[in-house]
């Protein structure tokens, strides 16, 4: 008897070392929002160009995967289009950039043209244009204007940008063109993130990374409460994944005549992914409450110590419409405007996706995409302007976007009187 307890004892002891010890909940990881590649494209050449541009990042993509990335989709963004449409005429020019529509539809690629003025001394003919585009049913391409540099506030392009904006606004179906369009400050070329990417052309061919990581935030944020601690937790969570990403690109890109331009490790959120959930989380307060401040200067601090090369806007992303947390708060008006603007001189991103009256004039629009640009200009950081007058409605109504964009009660300007 003794004899075989001993063995089923030892049957016992067999049988627990075979079964696997439990072992630590996989990290969260993020998700890749964009391959984003930089092409110089020529108006009769175009269509082979982009088809190898997206061969080449579809090779990236199937490395992101294989190293355990999902990945969202590939983006290419040409030179500034008044490049390769200049001395065309105007049906000539549209039906180019038509085309470059039609193919990103039939290659998946999501399109960039570039900006309508880099330099406040460019020709605002392609203004214009680039609104109807824009405004054109079945519009894919996403475009930009670059309101800040180096050399100062482009005051002329910020005039200009507040006409686009106006323009799409009441030409496009609910004014949705606006999506695909920003103002950007002082964001210098080869970042990721649409509408702002750009670059100036040339020969070379450039690509880049942009990451969907607000999921990351919320698990740091979700154990680490303490301001002192927080940013490297952060930074030490990202880190693990940039670093696996830009091995795989890195690895892809060696000999094939394409250069890594960097990672924008800016957290966006996505999906159910949401970052004003994370700094929920953080600060124990609806978003906009005292602490976002201090949460969104966390973010930001985190995500440029990350060890890896860095392009874009490298700070925190704050889309009112684009994920159901920020679109909630807004709707209670726990945050405006001008909390936006606050935030953004401890991050980088902007005014980004806010809904406005349909009748908001140019000349207000003008004015905060002015404020955008004195206040990136002023820190010398990268912001943008995305602006969506909903027309037809009025302050304390609700949009009717669709798509991507979530619905929020519109608020009154700052400043205005409450109807």
């Amino acid at each position: 008897m003794k004899h075989a307890t001993r063995i089923l004892a030892a049957v016992i002891v067999l049988i627990a070392a075979a079964v696997p010890a439990p072992r630590a909940a996989d990290p969260v990881k993020p998700r890749i929002r964009a391959i984003t590649g930089f092409v110089t494209i020529d108006a009769k050449s175009y269509p082979v160009q982009l088809e190898e541009t997206v061969t080449f990042l579809s090779k990236v993509r199937d490395a992101v995967k294989a190293a355990g990335y999902d990945v969202a989709g590939v983006r290419i963004s040409t030179q500034p289009f008044p490049e390769y449409t200049r001395g065309m005429k105007h049906d000539d020019a549209l039906a180019l950039l038509r085309g470059i529509n039609d193919l990103a539809a039939k290659l998946r690629f999501n399109g960039n043209i570039g900006p309508a003025m880099v330099k406040d001394t460019d020709d605002t003919a392609s203004v214009d244009l680039l609104t109807e585009i824009l405004s054109a049913p079945g519009n894919r391409l996403n475009a930009n204007i670059v309101v800040a540099g180096d050399d100062g506030i482009h005051w002329n392009a910020v005039r200009q940008a507040a006409r686009i904006i106006k323009g799409v606004g009441e030409r496009s179906p609910h004014g949705q063109g606006n999506f695909n369009f920003g103002a950007t400050a002082m964001l210098k070329p080869y970042g990721p993130f649409y509408p702002g990417a750009w670059h100036p052309g040339g020969g070379t061919r450039s690509f880049a990374i942009g990451l969907e990581s607000a999921n990351v935030v919320m698990d740091v944020f979700a154990r680490e409460h303490d301001p002192r601690t927080a940013a490297k937790a952060l930074t030490d969570a990202l880190a693990v994944h940039l670093r696996a990403v830009e091995a795989a690109a890195m690895k892809t890109a060696a000999g094939s005549g394409w250069t890594y331009a960097g990672i924008d490790p800016t957290p966006a959120p996505g999906g159910q992914n949401s970052i004003g959930a994370a700094i929920e989380s953080f600060i124990d307060a609806p978003f906009g409450s005292p602490g976002t401040e201090t949460a969104a200067g966390i973010i930001t601090r985190a995500v440029k110590d990350v060890p890896v090369k860095q392009t874009g806007y490298s700070g925190l992303m704050i889309p009112v419409l684009e994920e159901r947390v920020l679109t909630q708060r807004w709707t209670e008006g726990t945050y405006g405007l001008d909390s936006i603007l606050a935030y953004s001189a401890a991050c980088a991103g902007g005014v980004d996706t806010v809904p406005l009256p349909g009748d908001t004039s140019e000349a207000a629009i003008a004015r905060i995409v002015g404020d955008v640009a004195t206040l990136a200009f002023k820190w010398n950081k990268p912001l943008a302007a995305r602006l969506l007058p909903a027309p037809g409605k009025k302050a304390g109504e609700m949009t009717e976007f669709s798509g991507a964009l979530s619905n929020a009660i519109i608020q009154p300007l700052p400043g205005s009187p409450r109807r």
